[in-house]
């Protein structure tokens, strides 16, 4: 089984233009940010920020750019073709940067987010989603073709990883809610393994991010709930981070970096 266990993450800041995509305190969102990467440099890893691009309001959230398993990057195709130059410029960070070898989508019709895309550690979910197409899954599978690959059709208007993300080694965090747990019951019943299921009575606590060993989910002010539930359930390291802004426009904690295994020394950028 592959581990949970990363060396970098790319990220992007925050864009003045992102206030253009909604209620959203900038200034917030912008505080909530730096200490997100905070963060993810405390848990180990060596963090590649780019500058933020003032023609691509979304480009905080990288997580849709690319798959990134194995030490090889899937670039997506996003459903959104405006955010095209967002994936541009993740290709040029993955591949000269970090130097990771890049898998093309080669059927011009396929569309893939990344935020639809659940690695379990053994198999690989994808979301068939508003901005995830059933070629878009195919793309996965044809690209990591050492794990299982299943499409799972998740209502709209809403990623995969808003329903149900990895808390730790397999085990699933879901939301109590109707559509989160319709989606947790397609894929029990397509998964090729089992997994322990941990249910959370805010289903915007469901998105969290497990890495090197800890799990990063929100704080009581936002998921109050659920927060203590992760108290009571979870027996290893554990640390909260508010995204009441980001999380707005966002799937929530897994959308605003793409984290990547690698062995090498990097190249600054």
């Amino acid at each position: 089984m592959a581990s949970f266990r990363y060396t970098h993450a790319v990220v992007s800041r925050i864009p003045l233009s992102l206030r253009t995509r909604g209620e959203i305190d900038l200034e917030e969102a912008k505080k909530e940010h730096e200490n997100y990467v905070r963060l993810l440099r405390e848990l180990g890893l060596d963090v590649i920020e780019l500058p933020p691009d003032e023609a691509l309001p979304e480009c905080v959230f990288v997580e849709d750019c690319a798959v990134v398993c194995n030490g090889t990057a899937l670039i997506t195709r996003p459903g959104a073709t405006h955010r095209q130059k967002e994936v541009e410029t993740i290709r040029v960070v993955l591949k000269k940067e970090l130097d990771i070898p890049i898998i093309e989508m080669s059927d011009k019709n396929a569309r893939l987010d990344g935020g639809d895309v659940l690695f379990t550690g053994r198999e690989f979910f994808v979301g068939i989603s508003h901005w995830t197409n059933e070629s878009g899954a195919r793309a996965v599978a044809a690209a990591f073709p050492e794990y299982p690959c299943t499409p799972i059709k998740v209502p709209e208007p809403k990623h995969l990883k808003s329903y149900i993300t990895m808390g730790g080694p397999d085990l699933l965090c879901v939301g109590v809610g109707k559509e989160s747990q319709e989606v947790l019951k397609r894929m029990e019943r397509e998964a090729t393994f089992s997994y322990q299921t941990l249910t959370l009575p805010e289903d915007e606590a469901a998105n969290v991010l497990y890495l090197n060993g800890t799990l990063v989910h929100r704080t009581p002010e936002e998921t109050p709930l659920s927060f203590k539930i992760f108290g009571e359930k979870i027996d290893y390291p554990r640390r909260s981070i508010n995204i009441t802004q980001l999380s707005k426009l966002s799937s929530g904690l897994s959308s605003s970096c793409l984290l990547v295994k690698r062995s090498k020394h990097i190249r600054s950028l």
